[in-house]
């Protein structure tokens, strides 16, 4: 069971007197990094390298909308020299421990870096917006300039200065291949239609009609009304594939396959995107680039574009 708000509250009220607190050097040896979400984490190690050492919390398959952190999360984070968050009510059950532990220990929310013109809105607050920002890479580009700010704020003789250009140049060429892949898709077969709506930032990039069952946050339900809705799309627009979410269930996706087949449409799983995490450590698709990669190359074969074997780099579904 995670603790009570006044529990996490007292766990870092009772910091005071830690010597990092004082003004104390850090210790020697790699920068201990704590990342919530795989892809921040990732991030910061392709840019920190040998120099940090990086713990993410949410692993494969956990849903950050509805984390929360544990009593090993907790002590993580306190014996960090540095915690990263992305921000934009993505982790919204752990907002108010991470803006308390701010008030004692560095911690950056990377994604609230990004200029608010290029952020589209919350499905349910006005004031908020979609989070989901690493689904498109340009998008993360900016992002990866926040990690590499904050590393080095707290270490400035990291080599991330180094790295950071080439790993951008990675998430342009990354960009080229999904303008190349996804554009072979015939534009009457561009809607992407998946368990919540996580997709909208690819959507905007690609010009997909992007369609989720949930909104953009997994709490939120899906009614029979909605179901009826998409099932309406699928059989107008003749799609022949859905995807289903590594970290979201699959049930509503079930419920669309059978009321489409009622109707005399079929629609078939075109496989598992990942959304709101990684896949697997020491895979590929374990890494941002591996998951971007897979994503957009599943969307294109599944939906009548043309894609080369393996994707990108021909390293799709084999280990790093």
């Amino acid at each position: 069971m995670p603790p009570t708000p006044l529990c996490r509250r007292s766990v870092i009220l009772g910091l005071a007197a830690a010597p990092w607190l004082t003004g104390a050097a850090r210790a020697a040896g790699p920068l201990r990094v704590v990342a919530t979400m795989s892809m921040i984490a990732d991030t910061a190690r392709a840019l920190g390298g040998e120099g940090v050492a990086v713990q993410g919390l949410m692993g494969p398959g956990v849903d950050p909308h509805a984390y929360r952190q544990t009593r090993s999360d907790i002590a993580a984070m306190v014996n960090a020299d540095l915690t990263l968050w992305h921000g934009l009510f993505l982790e919204a059950q752990m907002e108010d421990f991470l803006h308390d532990l701010a008030a004692h220990k560095p911690v950056a929310a990377v994604a609230e870096s990004l200029p608010r013109d290029r952020l589209l809105g919350h499905d349910r607050y006005a004031d908020r917006f979609d989070p989901h920002v690493w689904m498109d890479p340009a998008l993360w580009s900016g992002v990866s300039d926040a990690i590499g700010g904050a590393l080095l704020s707290v270490a400035p003789d990291l080599p991330v200065e180094a790295a950071l250009g080439p790993y951008q140049a990675e998430l342009a060429s990354l960009r080229a291949y999904a303008d190349e892949v996804l554009g072979s898709v015939p534009p009457e077969s561009r809607v992407l239609v998946t368990a919540h709506d996580a997709f909208a930032y690819f959507g905007r990039a690609w010009g997909f009609d992007v369609q989720g069952i949930q909104g953009v946050s997994t709490e939120s339900e899906a009614g029979v009304a909605r179901i009826e809705e998409l099932v309406s799309l699928l059989v107008e627009r003749q799609v022949r594939a859905v995807f289903v979410e590594s970290s979201v269930s699959d049930r509503g996706l079930r419920a669309l396959i059978e009321g489409t087949a009622a109707r005399g449409h079929t629609v078939r799983i075109g496989g598992v995107l990942f959304s709101d995490a990684m896949g697997e450590e020491g895979t590929y698709e374990g890494t941002y680039l591996g998951m971007i990669d897979h994503n957009v190359t599943l969307v294109a074969r599944e939906l009548g574009g043309t894609t080369p074997e393996g994707g990108r780099l021909g390293r799709l579904w084999r280990p790093a």
